[in-house]
């Protein structure tokens, strides 16, 4: 079974950014070492995208904090992370759940069986997001996430996201 590490939204503005925590800080190095683990064609990276409209969108009315804008520093993924993977498997994702990304891994795992981990920031929004897209794509994919490689807006949200997860048979790592 082949084992594909996605790696969720680790940019500045939610590293040490516009939306950054201590916690989101403390799973880079954890983040990075988990994704040596696996072969760049085995991992795949989302970007939270959004344009200099954000605060205008329903997203944006509801978090109104101009952050990821295409192109700003705060879109970059960390430097480290962004080197351990291939360009052609960063997905650009303008809201929480990537669809690229499911249709990707789905095709993916109907020409062999997958195996997928998740990782990144933050847990309680767009990993959660992600991971519920996939299980619904792929509901019979060993599907998981590493608590101790994600972060959450707060550490009970985040708590509370892997709860929700766990009941949606995601494992955990």
């Amino acid at each position: 079974m082949r084992k594909i590490l996605v790696v969720v939204d680790m940019q500045k503005d939610f590293i040490d950014g516009a939306l950054g925590t201590k916690e989101a800080e403390a799973i880079v190095t954890p983040v990075i070492e988990k994704m040596k683990a696996y072969g760049k064609e085995d991992i795949f990276l989302t970007r939270d995208t959004h344009g200099e409209d954000y605060l205008e969108t329903a997203e944006g009315k509801k978090l109104p904090v101009a952050h990821c804008i295409k192109g700003s520093e705060g879109w970059r993924l960390h430097p480290e992370i962004e080197a351990l993977a291939e360009p052609s498997h960063i997905i650009d994702k303008p809201t929480f759940g990537s669809m690229e990304l499911m249709g990707l891994l789905a095709e993916e795992n109907g020409k062999e069986p997958l195996e997928v981990e998740l990782v990144g920031l933050c847990t309680d929004i767009c990993v959660v997001s992600n991971a519920l897209l996939l299980k619904a794509a792929m509901p019979e994919t060993p599907i998981c996430v590493d608590p101790a490689c994600c972060a959450g807006v707060t550490p009970s949200s985040h708590k509370a996201a892997l709860q929700t997860m766990e009941m949606c048979q995601i494992g955990m790592e």
